[in-house]
């Protein structure tokens, strides 16, 4: 498993920062594929800073959706484990938590707010089995929008008929569902072990 990290800048001019000796590390380990999609998805942070967020949502939700699915145990040898965006593009594979998590990520380094932004825990119907999404509120008390590696067509919660929420989260806070509204809060995210410990990897 990598140590190698994604180094996330806070600074306008300088969004997602790559040092030469990172992308000549990623090369000899991951190949030159993997310094390509490491280059597009700083392009698409950098060049697409003033579409609307409708037109961002649309853009990242197709780039990641294009990363093969691979369960974490064929990908990564564990049960559950929830990649950075740097572990998910290089390895080229990802489960659901891992796309969610990029997107999200990425959608914060292009602008939007963190607070129309949660990662979504779910339940899938159609699988019977539990899934994450991440969902985008436009406003305070709107339906929110479905990003989902499954479907590539961004809709209102309320039509995804086939997804029970359980519970959401992002930078801030933790949120028990209440159907498909915004939930009650319930405290910090750090409270989610999986998440603390991804957040250590990307910011080392």
């Amino acid at each position: 498993m990598s140590t190698l990290t994604l180094h996330w800048v806070t600074a306008s001019t300088s969004l997602v920062e790559f040092s030469p000796e990172l992308l000549q590390r990623v090369e000899s380990k991951w190949g030159q594929g993997a310094v390509k999609r490491l280059n597009a998805m700083k392009a698409i942070i950098e060049e697409n800073q003033l579409k609307t967020e409708n037109e961002k949502l649309k853009i990242v939700n197709e780039f990641f959706n294009l990363i093969p699915y691979k369960s974490d145990i064929d990908h990564w040898n564990a049960k559950d484990y929830w990649a950075t965006p740097f572990e998910m593009l290089t390895s080229f594979g990802a489960d659901c938590e891992d796309y969610s998590i990029a997107k999200y990520f990425t959608l914060r380094e292009l602008g939007i707010d963190d607070g129309k932004l949660r990662i979504t825990y779910v339940k899938a119907l159609n699988w019977d089995e539990a899934h994450m999404v991440l969902t985008y509120s436009p406003a305070p008390n709107e339906m929110p929008l479905v990003l989902d590696n499954l479907k590539s067509e961004i809709v209102p919660a309320n039509l995804r008929t086939d997804l029970i929420p359980v519970y959401s989260f992002n930078a801030t806070g933790l949120w028990l569902a209440k159907e498909r509204g915004t939930g009650q809060f319930v405290g910090s995210s750090d409270r989610l072990s999986l998440w603390v410990e991804m957040l250590g990897r990307l910011e080392n």
